[in-house]
């Protein structure tokens, strides 16, 4: 922890820990079924409560939040653009098709199947936006999110299309608003790929920091630009493809936090991608708590209250001076 957050002073650290921790702990005692701490060690149903339904969630929560805050922070280096992320440049939206299809022709596929077949088609929709993303004039930086949008558009087209003409619109709406109501033990447990991933990205941060000085200064510090470009395709189709199969897409994580780490912190990746991961994690736990309690005993979805965060945050980092 302390090389992760080593940016900032450590009192900062310490307090951010601190409160990671608070919500956390939040997180396990907020529900429709009561839980107070003082029933654990009496009764076994409390303690199977939270094994089972509390402490997977949050822990869900929290990786799906840095996974994706890390997915975005990577295809903002690759496009050299800072108003992509997957849920805007068709990755989620690709991964979604993948798994609809396999849906489609085979219903009994186990759900690791799912998620390598959706991370296929999440890195094909990727290579394809960033290829195109390149050929995009570099003086017009806002042709790159809106090329982004409309191209998630289709696919999210073809996909509802898809879905309308096989009876599955209900089916898919699982997995175009993340939920994390569902999520029980055993069935998160994929999400911790995520977390290898964030660790792989840690490893290659400096190459993937010189990535974004374009491909003749990479090529110049000695850096292969068609790996790099694959590793990085890589980690984020994976990401995202278990983030959607897990609990469904999530907008603006990838979008807001990186961002907000870069006006702080700078465009070195190894120094922020520690409180990128930390502010994915705060902000995807603070919105599930809050969608759990905005109309408490019902729920919000995660996703719909993110979309709500996310955009005032993308709006004030808009309207906002550096």
């Amino acid at each position: 922890m302390t090389s992760a957050f080593s940016i900032f002073p450590s009192r900062r650290g310490v307090v951010a820990t601190l409160g990671l921790a608070a919500l956390g702990g939040l997180s396990l005692f907020v529900g429709v079924s009561p839980l107070p701490p003082g029933r654990l060690l009496s009764d076994p149903q409390a303690l199977q409560l939270l094994v089972v339904s509390r402490l997977p969630r949050t822990l869900a929560a929290l990786l799906a939040g840095a996974g994706l805050a890390i997915a975005g922070l990577i295809m903002q280096t690759l496009a050299r653009n800072r108003f992509v992320e997957p849920a805007t440049a068709g990755t989620a939206q690709s991964a979604e098709l993948g798994i609809l299809l396999v849906t489609l022709l085979w219903p009994a596929a186990a759900l690791p199947l799912k998620t390598l077949i959706a991370a296929g088609m999440a890195m094909a929709g990727t290579a394809l936006f960033l290829a195109t993303a390149h050929r995009l004039p570099p003086t017009q930086p806002f042709l790159v999110p809106l090329f982004g949008i409309v191209y998630g558009g289709v696919i999210g087209a073809a996909a509802t299309f898809a879905a309308w003409q096989a009876g599955l619109l209900q089916f898919l709406s699982i997995w175009t608003s993340g939920d994390f109501s569902g999520v029980l033990r055993g069935r998160y447990e994929l999400l911790w790929l995520s977390a290898a991933m964030v660790a792989v990205a840690w490893v290659a941060a400096d190459r993937l920091t010189i990535m974004a000085l374009g491909r003749d200064a990479a090529i110049g510090l000695g850096i292969d630009p068609a790996r790099m470009m694959q590793l990085g395709l890589v980690i984020v189709s994976v990401v995202t493809a278990l983030t959607v199969v897990v609990v469904g897409m999530i907008p603006f994580v990838g979008l807001v936090v990186p961002n907000l780490a870069a006006r702080l912190i700078g465009d070195n990746m190894r120094a922020t991608l520690g409180w990128v991961a930390f502010g994915g994690a705060t902000l995807v736990l603070g919105c599930d708590i809050a969608g759990r309690l905005i109309r408490f005993p019902y729920e919000i979805p995660v996703g719909t209250v993110m979309g709500v965060v996310g955009g005032i945050l993308f709006l004030w980092l808009l309207l906002r001076r550096s």
